[in-house]
């Protein structure tokens, strides 16, 4: 049975628009997302880069923005939080043991925390045992190192360990360590129906 639930972030209770973040930046002369924003931004992510190294390397990459515009299209990716996944998230925590594990860089953060209020925030980082995001722990997902990181701070036991994921990618890494996993998918499903998911040994 699972005694323990591992949430990632972005996508499963705070919606994401990444195509409207992508589309300021190119409106600010961003060519594409290249291999080297994304270096740039898996760095930034895992605490590699202040908030301003990541600005002015991403300035170097549109010239003629100012760093007002840029932070203002990366803030852009965030979108909607509905209450109703906040209500359920407080219920489920009486029942488990609950984590956060999400690749999310001081920006994004700062910028969740402003755009719901912070009591709203306060109330929903109360859900969990721990929260973990990227830029305070040194790494993202699906880097193994992540998910041992949690796993081992709390000896969990990973047969008991159910892990929530929008990216495959990540949920294939939980999977392979033993965890139960729900690759959740974006705009079908909504993490709220969680306990009627059958597939699981709640």
């Amino acid at each position: 049975m699972i005694n323990t639930i591992i949430f990632d972030f972005g996508g499963v209770f705070i919606d994401l628009n990444k195509e409207a973040s992508l589309e300021a930046l190119k409106k600010l002369g961003l060519e594409s997302w290249n291999d080297e924003i994304e270096k740039i931004n898996q760095k930034f992510e895992k605490g590699k880069l202040t908030e301003v190294q990541f600005m002015i390397e991403i300035k170097k990459l549109i010239p003629n923005a100012s760093i007002e515009d840029i932070r203002a299209a990366w803030h852009q990716v965030l979108s909607d939080f509905p209450l109703n996944r906040l209500e359920f998230l407080q219920r489920l925590s009486h029942k488990y043991k609950l984590f956060l594990l999400s690749n999310s860089d001081e920006i994004q953060v700062a910028k969740f925390e402003h755009k719901l209020g912070y009591t709203f925030a306060r109330e929903f980082y109360q859900c969990f045992e721990q929260v973990y995001f990227s830029h305070e722990i040194g790494y993202r997902k699906p880097e193994l190192e992540a998910f041992n990181y949690v796993i081992k701070k709390h000896a969990l036991n990973p047969s008991r360990t159910l892990f929530i994921d929008d990216k495959k990618e990540n949920t294939d890494i939980a999977a392979s360590l033993g965890m139960h996993v729900w690759n959740i998918q974006v705009d079908k499903e909504d993490v709220t129906e969680l306990l009627s998911r059958k597939e699981l040994p709640f």
